[in-house]
């Protein structure tokens, strides 16, 4: 068998180029850049090493095969030459999942029966046999038309790579791990930061930090779809486990600082840091943002309330007031503020160094940097 594999996976949009680099440290190669999503070749191990070590990833797909598709014929054709029976095994479940954007082909449930026939079709000439009882692992067939461009996928995932298995619970807008980890990325985290939120919700921003400065894979903790694939060496995610194991720096001096004005916000943080394994290195505290004191030589990362969602506009206003009362603009201090504002420096009182448009869900955000 050839051990080379086309992979993709797609991220936050703004968050490409963070991706990018934690492709080629795990050893991606061919890297092929688009909106919200990276391809890149590697092999049986790098599909594993991506699941359990990419924290901005949102999935990691095999990449099957690329064409053109304004017909069903062409869509069906294009499918049956793909070589399904190297990933789906003979009692594999092979459901198909997918979308279509502006192109021809429009029906998604015609495309999904299309292309599951299609597989059907050339799995029964691969294994001589006319009927799939589907009763092992499923290995998930997606379909992307874009432009009448067809791509097919294999999910190797399963669950999101978002949901790392420590946030069990939430507070009512919690920022998604992924977007989390590339604001940590973008913040430039060390393993010796010191990393305050005083808007600490449930915590995911302070572990996030946590696991980034101390090397720890955030994947290392959960189970993954391929897992289940006959076609992969269940020794290849054992190994690639262990690397993750052996790569974490407990010797990092990273300390997390985090305030909330709701006691309750307080407890899940602490719970899940406790979940994620290194509440140790958590400083948890019940306060307001006016009564906030940044330390020196730290970076402020933060996701305050948002208007729409949490508060009125008005009280958010007043937030952003006092925090630009309290946070340092200057010196070794840092700061980083996603919010969806658009006058939001007005309101801080200083305009950012720097800023970058980033998706939080559907929602447009710019991440403000002060330093």
């Amino acid at each position: 068998m050839n051990n080379s594999i086309r992979l993709c996976c797609p991220c936050h949009f703004g968050l490409e180029s963070v991706l990018k680099y934690e492709i080629t440290r795990i050893g991606g190669t061919e890297l092929k850049i688009s909106n919200g999503k990276i391809s890149f070749t590697g092999d049986e191990n790098i599909l594993a090493r991506a699941n359990i070590c990419l924290s901005t990833a949102e999935r990691v797909f095999v990449e099957l095969a690329e064409f053109p598709a304004k017909t069903y014929e062409e869509l069906f054709q294009g499918v049956r030459a793909i070589e399904l029976e190297r990933y789906i095994s003979v009692n594999n479940a092979f459901p198909v999942k997918g979308y279509s954007l502006n192109s021809t082909l429009h029906s998604v449930p015609d495309c999904q029966s299309i292309v599951k026939k299609a597989a059907v079709e050339r799995l029964k000439e691969k294994y001589g046999i006319s009927w799939f009882e589907e009763t092992e692992a499923p290995v998930q067939i997606k379909f992307s038309l874009l432009k009448d461009i067809c791509t097919i996928y294999l999910d190797t995932s399963g669950v999101g790579l978002h949901k790392r298995g420590y946030r069990r619970n939430s507070n009512a807008a919690p920022i998604k791990e992924t977007l989390a980890a590339g604001i940590i990325d973008l913040a430039r985290v060390r393993p010796d930061s010191i990393v305050c939120d005083p808007f600490c919700g449930s915590g995911t921003l302070l572990i996030e930090a946590a696991l980034k400065a101390l090397r720890i894979a955030p994947g290392i903790n959960r189970r993954f779809a391929a897992e289940k694939w006959q076609s992969l060496d269940s020794a290849i995610w054992r190994e690639e486990r262990t690397r993750a194991i052996d790569n974490v720096d407990r010797s990092a001096k990273f300390q997390g600082i985090g305030f909330d004005i709701d006691d309750s916000a307080v407890a899940l943080t602490l719970d899940n840091a406790h979940k994620a394994g290194i509440k140790s290195r958590m400083k948890i505290e019940q306060a307001d943002i006016s009564k906030f004191v940044q330390p020196e030589n730290s970076i402020v990362i933060c996701n305050p309330p948002y208007g729409e969602r949490l508060l009125e506009l008005r009280e958010t206003e007043d937030i952003y007031r006092k925090m630009g009362k309290v946070l340092r603009k200057g010196g070794d201090s840092q700061s980083y503020i996603i919010s969806p504002h658009e006058q939001f420096e007005q309101f801080f009182g200083a305009n950012a160094k720097k800023r970058r448009k980033l998706y939080n869900g559907m929602i447009k955000c710019q991440l403000y940097m002060y330093f």
